[in-house]
């Protein structure tokens, strides 16, 4: 499947979020996925349930799918998480691609591709500028992220910064994606204890992830 139809799940779910006030907080606790993650967030924020719309918005991006491959990798693919908080909103939003659905098993080699060309399908919905990469390990695995600035195309009254963060797991694949409309929202996704295939938690993104390696 395409990355950019991956991150077209994740802007088109999270779109109608980042214009609505967030409703009564829930529990701050981990959301964890069968295919070997973990991820939390705090308490004020609220966890939105898209099972209702997911259909809905994978019938649209399949629309753009190339091949029948694609459209079952969209058909397959999973969303852990999506929460919100603020005024104007910061929304927070994990998917995940089975491999056991898919059919399909990406290695660490395939993750700079893949990380890129989710971050590249942000530019559907987005105008980007001052894009930066970087790469780094939580644990035992391999991370790829992109921080860019971002002014949503049909509604340009607020910047965010956009970032997405790609890695590879033993039964799946799994990109995290903040779109924060303050420093706070941002820090609040990148300082999200994340644990992957049982190794200990740690923030999702380290505050050396976009240091240039000597």
């Amino acid at each position: 499947m395409s990355p950019r139809l991956l991150t077209s799940i994740l802007v088109l779910g999270s779109f109608p979020l980042l214009a609505q006030t967030p409703g009564p907080a829930s529990a701050g606790v981990a959301h964890t996925s069968d295919i070997g993650f973990s991820y939390s967030i705090p308490a004020d924020w609220e966890v939105v349930d898209t099972k209702p719309t997911l259909p809905a918005v994978q019938a649209e991006v399949a629309k753009t799918a190339k091949s029948e491959d694609e459209k079952k990798g969209i058909a397959c693919v999973q969303v852990a998480l999506t929460a919100r908080h603020g005024d104007p909103a910061s929304v927070v939003v994990v998917v995940a691609l089975p491999y056991d659905c898919y059919g399909t098993t990406m290695t660490e080699k395939d993750l700079p591709g893949f990380g890129s060309g989710a971050a590249e399908g942000i530019k559907n919905t987005f105008n980007i500028s001052n894009a930066v990469q970087g790469a780094y390990t939580v644990g035992t695995h391999n991370m790829w992220v992109e921080r860019a600035d971002g002014v949503l195309k049909d509604s340009p009254g607020v910047n965010y910064t956009v970032e997405t963060v790609c890695s590879v797991l033993k039964k799946g694949a799994v990109c995290w994606m903040a779109m924060a409309a303050d420093k706070a929202g941002l820090q609040t996704f990148e300082n999200g204890a994340v644990a992957l295939d049982g190794d200990a938690p740690a923030a999702l993104v380290p505050a050396t992830a976009f240091q240039k390696k000597p």
